[in-house]
This record gives C-alpha cells, structure tokens and sequence, in this order.
C-alpha cells in the first residue's frame, strides 16, 4: 500500500503545545525592552484620542503581594485594551514615598535619635532601593508603562508640587489650625488619618460609674420633686476608664426620658428605658419615683468622683440607648462628640484638660496616676472608683476598637493643635469643600455603581481632614507662625512659592536648612518655622497636579509630560473610598474645584480558596511572585481576568489549577491555528464573501458578534466577560465543530481548492482577532504565538483590533448551526455509545442513519450531513418527532489517505485505493512538483 502522509497538508508550526512560560516570558520582556515597546506606542499613539489611567501610587516598602499583582494587572488591562482600541493610552507608574513605615525601617537599623537632615537622606535612600525591586516585579508581571521615569512622591519636583498644592489649599481659604480631637496613635508618635484606622477586636474594662449630684436642689426641681431624701447619683457607662480623670461633662440626650430611681440607701439617675437592665447589672432592686426629659436636666452639676471639680450636664443628640445607662460621660480632649459638645457650650481651649501625653503616659503632676501608661492605668482607676464607692459594676468585654493599621496597637481620640482642612469653611468663592466635593461625585462614572453612593456617604459625614503629622520623613508644612498670635505670616502663599522653588532644587531638606531671614529679612525674629510634616495621604491626594499637568514653569510645575487633567480613571481597591479616592476628590476641589477623575474603578480584596482573609500566620497566602515562577505571568493573568474583581476574589492551588487548564485551551487553539495556516499568504485569501460555504459563514458570523461583545465588554472594564466567551468560542465553536468538521478538508483537500481557501481564511481571520482580542490579558503568550507566524512584522502589542466587515453578520446562519447542533449532539452521543460497545473503531467506521422531524433536517439542505457528523456517509430520514440514530457501518473500501470509506474510492484508476477526491489532490501534488 503507497504511504500518501507525504502528500497530506497536516499542520505544522515552531509553536510548542508545552507552554513553558517561566522560561518563556523574560525572553519576551527582553525583546519588548529591545524595541523600546514603550516609547514605540507613544510614537504610534500620536494624534490618537488620549486615556489616561493614573496610577494610585503603592507605597514603597516590602516586596508585592497579591493584591499589589491584582492591582497592577488589573490596570495593565485596561491600559492595554485602550491602545487595542485605537487611543493612545499612556501608564505613568508611581510610588508613594514619605510616611511612618519608612522611617520607622530606618530607625530599626540606624536608631531612633540620627540627626534629622541624616533620617530624611537614609529614608530616601531605602525608598529608592524598595521601588527598584516592585519596579521589576511588576515589570515581570507584564505591566507595560513608562518604568524608566516613574513618579515618586520623594522626587524633588513633586515635593515642590505638593508645597504649592498646600499653598493653593491656603489661598482658598480651606486650611486653619485647630485643637480637635484626632486619631493618635502613641507607637507612631503621631496623628493619623481616616484611612490609616482599623478595627480589631479589643478585650476592655466596662465599668458604670456614680457621680454624685452637687445641685441637688436644681436636680429635685428637674424631676418635680420637693426635695432629695436620700443622696442621688448620675450614673455613666464607658469602656474607657482611662478617661475618666478627664471627665468635665455628663452628655444626656434633650429628649429622652430619664428617671429618678430609688435603690433603698440611694438615688439613680438612669435613662428610663435602661433602668432595668442597669439594676440587674448592678444588682440592686429599685423603683422609679420620679421621671423628667433630659432637657430638664440642662447644666445641673454632678462631682467628679476622685477629683474637686464638678461636671455639668450638657445635652447631645448623639446620646444612645442601645447600652450603658443613657448618660455619656465626657472627657472632651479624648472624643470628637464630647469635644463639639463641651465647645457648644463654651468651653475654651485653654479649659480643656488633657492629660495624656503623646507617648501615652499620664503626666507627671496627674493626681493618684501621674507617669503611668493609659492602658495600665485603666485597673488602677478602677480601684480608685472602688476606694471612694463610684464603682457600681466593672467587667471585661470583647468589642471592636480602632487600632493603627501599621503597629496593629489600639489607637486613642486625643486633642492636638493641628493643622486641618476644613470641611465647611466656606471658601472665597462662597462654596465649602464639601459641597464642592458631594457634586463632585454626582459628576463622576463609578464602577461598581454602587461606590458612588459609598464615597458620598463618606464625605458626607466626614470630619475636618488633619493634615499634619509630627515626623521627620514627609513634605513639610512651610509656615511661618507669629510667636505671640499664633497667625500666619500675611505673605504665606507667596512665601510657599519661594520654599516650593528651594525644594525644587534640593528637597525637602531645603525646608529644615532654611534660615528663616532668608525669605521674612526683618521680620524673622517675629515669627518660628513650624516642623510638622504632611499627612502621607496629602502626598497621593496630590500626585494628580504633578502628573496629569503640563508641570510647565509658569503653571508652578516643572516636567515633560502632555496635559491630561483630569484623569479618565482611577482605579484601587475598595478600601480606597476612604482613602485615595478621598484625598484626591478633597485636594482636587479645593485646588480647581472638581474631582481630578473622571471616572473611578475599584476591585475587591483577595482571599484563600475557602474565603477567608489571607494572612501569613495563617499560611494561606498566596505569593504572586511564587505563581510567576511555577506557572509563568499569564497564568496569574487569566485568573484576573476570569474572576469577577469587582467582588472579594478567591485564590489557591486548585483555582490555579483551574486558570492553567482555561489557559491550555487557549493555547491549543492557537496552536492548531498556527498549524493549520502554515504557508497561508495573501493569494491563497479568499476575498468573495459569497464564495464562503454556510460553515465559514457561521464562523465569521461568530467573529462579528464576538467582536461586539468583546470591544463593548473592554470599554465597560468586564474582562471576565472578554475571556470566558472567548473561551466558549475556543472550546465550543472552534474545537468542537470547525477544527473537527474541517480537519479533512484541511489536510485531504487540493490546496488552490475554494473550499480549502474558505477554511484557511477563515482560520487567518480567526487567529488575527484571537490574538488581538487576548493581547491586554495574555500578552506573553498572544507576543509568543503573533512573532512566531509574523517574525518580522513587530509586537502583537502595538496592533489594534481588525476591523470586522459587517456583512459577516448573518443571524440565519447562526440559527441554521444552533439547530444543526441539536441533531449533532444526539448523533455523536450514539457514536460514542457504538465506540464504547466497539460496534465500531472511529466515526469514519459509521454511517448513520437519522430518523426525525423534517423540521429537524431542513437546516441541512445543500450540506454533506456526512461531513458534520465526521462519518463516512449519513443518512437522514424524516419520521417521528423525536430524533434517533442507528449506527451504521459502511461497508465501502476505506480510502488510503483520507481513511473515509465511500462508494467512490478506486473509480480512479492511477490511484486505485483513494476515493475521487483524493485521487484529484494528489494528482494534482504530482504535478507541481513536475
């Protein structure tokens, strides 16, 4: 028998079905880095409508994580979909500098008391040596961006821009210094912002305490009593003993109804709702012989029990009855609520006692605790209230407190002299930066929908923004403050410009080196150079002004880059509506009075394969760096891509497993189509729409609605909703039907064939789009296959989606397969039935014959039913309304190169074992090679 394999068109390419990535991948970084990939989209992107994502900067310190990856490829992304689209769509990456972390690192290796100017230099430096290291994982990861000029908020430009984003802050008449309570955390040393709190589970002392009455006259006359017959008490509940040598007020709420019980040997005042609970608690029995609002108990004064002072009653709607006794006690330097209450009611900031010390030590001259940290204090108080018989009940609860997101230590409210930006003050042009801020909001796209509503309710009720810090490694404040009023200098903006340009040239530094006389002359020795730095979230609030800007000399901004303000998108986790979001949208209203974002993106956080928090005491975390190194970057990619980001993502070895077995589909597909389109050039191209069988029409029906699909799904960021039809089309569509229907017309059929042409071209279009379509999720791999087939014709990056001729889409078509798939399904289960009870060896064994409807056949009309079904031969017969099949065997010689057994195989007699077909296209091989 002749072996004809030499004369079949089998598939053949350089493409390995053995990904490899690991190894794979850095060459293909190499080769973007090469041709300079980067700058050469630039070029590219010239005259193109401009997106611009602007990069939330990570903070640089420690090494990625997994949500870092999530992050950053969640970005690539869209960045890379929006060059596929036709935009030019540059990526600035950037790093958030300054802070507590940092220079908390260098005081671990250099000690805490380095001189100042020395701090600031070491924590530079290891900012520099941290961005270096992410810089490269993240280029490993396949995130395209401008990587050789990133923005760092440390880089000396930028912390010039910050100064001058402060002074147009102040010029607004936004910033004021204030005594408010704010969130201090004693490890840090310092005030931190909203975002840097964290709730945790804290084990407290909850005690209720008895203030005994001073205006006993005044409480009788409250409850409409003669007089008190025996002595009366107020009595509070807190989980903060600790504050109790602070307390100068008892809140209660105007319009409760309070009461005055009898317990035998004493008077209470409880909120009455609460009265029974409390005497449970306190195991006392009692009733209620009088009852008033609490508005009648305005100002009447009880005594503080260890100390001779009294506390008057103030009224507070934020008073609750949800637990304690309905009386809050008050210690305005340790509450934001007690602190606006006790204001409202006059109090001055000179009153206010605050006895905590920012190391979180009483001070010294503290009666009975005088040197004692707070915490440990807490059993002592407690004794004392025990001692002078205040204490009614004491235990421990468990309740979530606030904690310092970095030290993982509980956090107090403490009353400082900050500077902050005010929520209400209302600016020049007579709107607050709260109004501008909430219609803001109203004007900005948010993905999920559901954030605008969140970061609303935020800024809504949020407070005064602190933006002062008490630390060496930040941007400074540069005021000058009179050392008798406390005001600023008159001249203060016109003063930031001039410390802005010293900074400009040296940094920060210029700040701490500068001499006062240098800029104030005469007046120097009037006013002092303040040493507080910026909030860090002031820093990121601000990277807008430096990047998206001209950053041109005369806008007070020094730089390269186009103008692109505001941003198109942000995109962050979901945390970051407290945030980066916030400072941002606050910093950009009070600067140019809008959002500096047009629209704002955010994804969930990721979690181990059971759904809980991952956590490196756990062990469940997963290490991305690890993946890229096991799997390869595309890997991790496609599981991005395949899960729904705008929830919390689960990820673990078997989700990976899962990712690596979509990806081989992937592959495969491509693979085959690699293989298939070997020696496929432009004359082979059929260009006739009409001349494409059904089949191939289908196919290109297919591509014009996925094509569709997936352009819309890019533009609305659902990549899950790119790459699982994509996938669906690989599998189902390609693999399932074409690649099987048409594997003998492939290989079998005469190359210059119409047929064979149509299955070729369509394979062309198929692989243009898929690599296209793939490129922002998979780059690697979609790079590794497009340079394979083209070498020389550049990166598969820097091309945009073909366009897709509308008429491809053909709807009867596509109803024409969907009913062709019916019949299929049945059909193929019945030859796999026939193959289990080896009735035959493969479907070309077969010729079956299908019995139904003839509703069920009319899509067949003017097709070979044989060739759908990959047997040799088929019947089909109309009868009955359900369809079956009886699998047939044909009982025609079997053709020596196509392996079909039909009727016609030896009608030629130069090739007396091939079928007709056959016979043709190997006579006409023969003849080529003549």
């Amino acid at each position: 028998m002749t072996d004809y394999k030499a004369t079949l068109n089998l598939p053949s390419t350089a493409f390995p079905m053995k990904a490899g990535l690991p190894q794979r991948e850095p060459e293909t970084l190499q080769r973007w880095n090469s041709i300079d990939l980067y700058r050469k989209l630039r070029q590219i992107g010239e005259g193109r409508p401009k997106f611009v994502l602007h990069d939330g900067p990570p903070y640089a310190n420690g090494s990625i994580h997994i949500g870092h990856a999530v992050n950053k490829v969640i970005k690539d992304f869209i960045v890379r979909s929006k060059t596929l689209a036709g935009f030019d769509a540059p990526y600035v990456p950037g790093w958030d500098c300054h802070g507590l972390p940092i220079e908390h690192k260098v005081e671990i290796t250099y000690g805490k008391n380095q001189p100042a100017d020395l701090t600031r230099e070491r924590c530079r430096a290891y900012a520099a040596e941290q961005i270096e290291g992410q810089k490269a994982d993240f280029i490993r990861l396949g995130v395209l961006g401008e990587w050789d000029n990133p923005y760092r908020t440390m880089d000396f430009a930028n912390e010039a821009g910050e100064i001058r984003a402060l002074a147009k802050m102040v010029e607004g008449g936004f910033v004021f210094k204030g005594l408010k309570p704010v969130n201090w955390c004693f490890d840090c040393g310092s005030a931190l912002a909203e975002a840097e709190v964290e709730y945790q589970d804290k084990k407290s002392d909850a005690i209720d305490v008895a203030f005994q009455v001073e205006d006993a006259d005044k409480l009788a006359a409250a409850f409409g009593v003669a007089a008190l017959a025996k002595p009366a008490s107020i009595v509070i509940w807190t989980t903060t003993p600790w504050t109790v040598p602070a307390n100068q007020a008892l809140n209660v709420h105007p319009d409760f109804v309070y009461a005055l019980v009898d317990t035998g040997d004493k008077l209470l005042v409880l909120a009455e709702e609460l009265v029974e609970s409390c005497l449970q608690r306190y195991g006392l029995q009692g009733e209620i012989i009088a009852r008033c609002e609490g508005k009648a108990l305005e100002l009447v004064r009880f005594r503080h029990p260890f100390y001779e002072r009294f506390a008057p009653v103030y009224l507070a709607d934020y008073v609750e009855t949800g637990a304690g006794t309905g009386i809050v006690h008050s210690a305005p330097a340790y509450g934001e609520d007690d602190f606006r209450s006790c204001k409202h009611y006059g109090m001055e900031n000179d009153d206010i006692l605050s006895p905590v010390q920012s190391h979180g030590v009483y001070v010294p001259d503290l009666p009975f605790f005088g040197g004692q940290f707070i915490w440990k204090a807490n059993p002592a108080i407690v004794e004392k209230l025990r001692e002078v018989g205040a204490l009614l009940k004491h235990e421990s609860i468990q309740h979530s407190y606030m904690h310092c997101w970095r030290h993982k230590t509980p956090l107090i409210y403490r009353a400082t002299a900050q500077w902050f930006v005010g929520m209400d003050k209302v600016a020049h042009d007579g709107s607050s930066l709260r109004r501008r801020a909430l219609d803001a909001i109203e004007q900005t796209e948010f993905v999920p929908a559901w954030g605008q509503a969140r970061l609303h309710g935020m800024i809504a009720g949020r407070p005064d923004w602190c933006i002062s810090r008490q630390r060496t490694w930040g941007v400074p404040i540069p005021f000058f403050l009179h050392k008798e009023s406390g005001d600023l200098h008159p001249r203060t903006v016109e003063l930031k410009e001039a410390v802005a340009q010293r900074v400009e040239q040296g940094g920060i530094e210029a700040w701490s080196k500068l001499d006062a006389a240098e800029l104030l002359v005469d007046e120097a020795a009037q006013y002092e150079k303040i040493t507080d730095t910026l909030d860090v979230w002031f820093d990121s609030g601000s990277t807008h002004a430096f990047t998206l800007d001209p950053r041109l000399r005369e806008n007070g901004y020094v730089g390269d880059r186009p103008a692109h303000w505001p941003a198109d998108l942000y995109l962050e986790g979901s945390d970051q509506h407290r945030g980066w979001f916030q400072s941002s949208l606050l910093e950009g209203c009070g600067t140019r009075g809008r959002a500096p974002y047009k629209a704002i993106l955010t994804h969930g956080f990721t979690l181990d394969e059971n759904g809980e928090k991952q956590s490196k005491s756990k062990g469940n975390t997963t290490d991305p760096l690890v993946v890229i190194k096991e799997s390869g970057a595309d890997i991790l990619r496609l599981w991005v891509a395949l899960v729904d980001y705008s929830e919390d993502q689960r990820i673990g070895k078997q989700i990976l497993q899962t990712t690596v077995d979509a990806y081989r589909k992937l592959r495969n597909t491509v693979r085959y189509l690699l293989g298939a389109l070997a020696g496929f050039d432009e004359a082979e191209r059929l260009t006739d729409y009409d001349q494409f069988p059904p089949l191939e029409k289908f196919i290109l029906h297919r591509l014009h609605e996925l094509d569709a699909h997936v352009r819309r799904a890019y533009a609305e960021y659902r990549f899950q909703d790119v790459v699982r039809p994509v996938l669906e089309f690989c599998s189902g569509d390609l693999s399932a039907l074409y690649f099987d229907v048409r594997k003998d017309s492939l290989y079998c059929d005469r190359p210059d064939s119409i047929k064979r042409r149509a299955v070729r071209t369509v394979m062309d279009e198929v692989f243009s789009r898929l690599t296209a379509w793939l490129a922002p999720l998979t780059p690697f791999t979609m790079e590794e296959a497009w340079t394979t087939r083209f070498p020389d014709a550049g990166s598969n990056c820097a091309r945009l989606i073909p366009e897709t001729p509308a008429e491809w889409s053909n709807p009867a078509e596509a109803e024409r397969w969907s009913a062709i798939n019916t019949v299929l399904e049945v059909v193929n289960e019945s030859l796999e039935a026939a193959r289990r009870e080896k009735l035959i060896g493969g479907a070309l064994d077969a010729w079956p014959a299908v019995t139904g409807p003839a509703s069920a056949f009319a899509p067949f009309e003017g097709l070979d039913a044989a060739e759908i079904f990959r047997t040799s031969g088929a019947e089909l017969v109309e009868g009955g309304e359900a369809i079956t099949v009886a699998v047939n065997l044909a009982d025609h010689p079997k053709c020596a190169r196509s392996w079909r057994r039909v009727p016609d195989v030896g009608s030629d007699s130069d090739y007396p074992d091939l079928s007709a077909r056959d016979a043709d296209a190997v006579r006409w091989m023969d003849a080529q090679k003549a």
